[in-house]
C-alpha cells in the first residue's frame, strides 16, 4: 500500500500577532500543528484552549493539537470538544494513557501519543493499539528551531514495521527539525505526517514550501 506524505506546519513558528492571517497562509497543508505548552511539563508557555477554539474557527485545515502539559487527563478532552482533528498527549505525562485515549476519542477527535527523543518506544507498545497517531519527537519538546535528532529514527522504523505488519493501525508523525535537509530520511524511515515549523513559516511562500516538502517526502517513500 502506497503512503501519501502529510504536511502539518507548526504554528509555533508563525507570527502570533497575526494568527488568523498565519493560519490562512497554510491552507494547502494537511493539518495545522498547534503546540500547547504549560511551562511545567516543558519550560515554555504558549497558548491554551481559548486560543485553540479561536484558531479552530478560522483554520482552513484540521487542527493537530500537541499537548506538552502536565495532567493531560484533565485537559485533553476539551481540545477534542473544541473540534481538533487530532489531540496528542505525552506518554511521559500520562498516568493512564488508555483512559486519556478513550476520553479524547469519545469527545470526537483522533488520539495521539507523543514520546520524547530519549523515551523508548518499547515501553509504550502495549498501549499504542488504543491510539490513532504516534508522534515521535525529533527534538526535545519546548522550543521551535532546534536541530533534528536522527537517533530517533529507529523508533520510527519499528513503528512502521508494526503498522505494515497489521499489528498497529496508526499514523506515524514526527516533530522537530523537519526541513528540506531532513524530511527524506524521516520519510524513508516510515513517517506519514511531517510537522514543519520554520521550514514552512520561514519561507517567502509557505504554499510552495509545503508542496516542495511533500514532493521530497513522496519521492523518498517511493525510493
Amino acid at each position: 500500500m502506497s503512503r501519501q506524505p502529510l504536511i502539518a506546519p507548526s504554528l509555533l513558528s508563525a507570527d502570533f500577532a497575526r494568527i488568523a492571517d498565519e493560519v490562512a497562509r497554510v491552507a494547502d497543508a494537511d493539518w495545522l500543528h498547534v503546540d500547547v505548552m504549560d511551562a511545567h511539563f516543558v519550560p515554555n508557555l504558549t497558548l491554551g484552549l481559548p486560543v485553540v477554539e479561536a484558531i479552530q474557527q478560522v483554520s482552513p485545515v484540521p487542527l493537530d493539537c500537541h499537548l506538552m502539559i502536565e495532567n493531560p487527563e484533565r485537559w485533553a478532552p476539551g481540545y477534542a470538544e473544541a473540534g481538533s482533528r487530532n489531540v496528542t498527549v505525552h506518554a511521559e505525562a500520562c498516568t493512564d494513557p488508555r483512559a486519556v485515549a478513550r476520553d479524547i476519542r469519545a469527545a470526537g477527535a483522533l488520539a495521539g501519543l507523543a514520546i520524547k527523543p530519549g523515551t523508548p518506544l518499547e515501553d509504550h507498545l502495549d498501549v499504542l493499539a488504543d491510539f490513532d497517531t504516534l508522534l515521535v519527537m525529533s527534538v526535545e519538546p519546548g522550543f521551535g528551531g532546534q536541530s533534528f535528532i536522527a537517533d530517533v529514527l529507529p523508533k520510527v522504523r519499528r513503528a512502521r514495521e508494526l503498522v505494515d505488519a497489521g499489528e498497529l493501525t496508526l499514523l506515524v508523525e514526527i516533530d522537530g527539525g523537519i526541513n528540506a535537509d531532513t524530511i527524506e530520511q524521516a520519510a524513508e524511515a516510515g513517517v506519514d505526517m511531517f510537522v514543519a515549523g520554520s521550514a514552512v513559516y520561514g519561507a517567502d511562500d509557505p504554499a510552495r514550501a509545503i508542496a516542495a516538502l511533500r514532493a521530497q517526502a513522496a519521492a523518498a517513500m517511493r525510493g
